[in-house]
């Protein structure tokens, strides 16, 4: 299979509650390199095949995401080691998890010792749906696949070693529905 260069606006909704997750119309356009797991395996066979200025939904069930919630992800840590932050519910932080590794994690609940915290990725277990619209879809250049990155820009390289977006950051959070299958989460929460 070819690697493609797709540049795209997209707006992600839960599906349950029709949240907008995430979006950047209105911004600027989400690029990424085909074949290299930088979205979800889904939304990216879906636009494969779609042309500039070509709009689709896309519905991705929280099976076809492969992004299980697992409740051992809800942990209690002890309160000191969050000395020096000003801790809100809800709030993202990226810390270390038990192996080293950089992670992202919410906070559910403050308590007197202890707070509780989710590695899940914000989106396991929910029905998801995109509403793209596609900016260009060309053929990547030789340099772009080896160096997983599209010439001149950052893109999302969630699957890489990087931080968030393969270089930089937005606000902590996913993008594209991308899995945390490295140091950082992919593609910033444009809202």
């Amino acid at each position: 299979m070819e690697n493609r260069v797709i540049t795209m606006f997209y707006e992600l909704k839960d599906k349950q509650n029709n949240e907008i997750l995430e979006t950047n119309f209105n911004l600027e356009p989400f690029k990424f390199l085909t074949g290299l797991g930088h979205v979800l395996e889904k939304l990216e066979n879906e636009v494969l095949n779609l042309r500039a200025n070509e709009e689709k939904i896309i519905n991705i069930s929280k099976e076809e995401g492969a992004i299980e919630y697992n409740p051992d992800g809800v942990r209690s840590i002890p309160k000191e080691e969050f000395a020096g932050i000003e801790l809100k519910e809800g709030m993202e932080l990226i810390g270390e998890s038990e192996d080293g590794r950089s992670a992202r994690v919410i906070v559910k609940e403050i308590g007197d010792d202890e707070v509780i915290v989710d590695f899940n990725h914000p989106y396991a277990g929910k029905d998801l749906e995109f509403r793209v619209k596609i900016v260009e879809n060309r053929l990547a250049s030789d340099d772009e696949v080896a160096s997983g990155r599209v010439e001149g820009e950052h893109v999302c390289g969630c699957h890489s070693d990087d931080d968030c977006c393969g270089g930089h950051h937005h606000d902590g959070h996913e993008c594209c529905g991308g899995h945390h299958h490295d140091e950082h989460e992919c593609c910033g929460k444009h809202k």
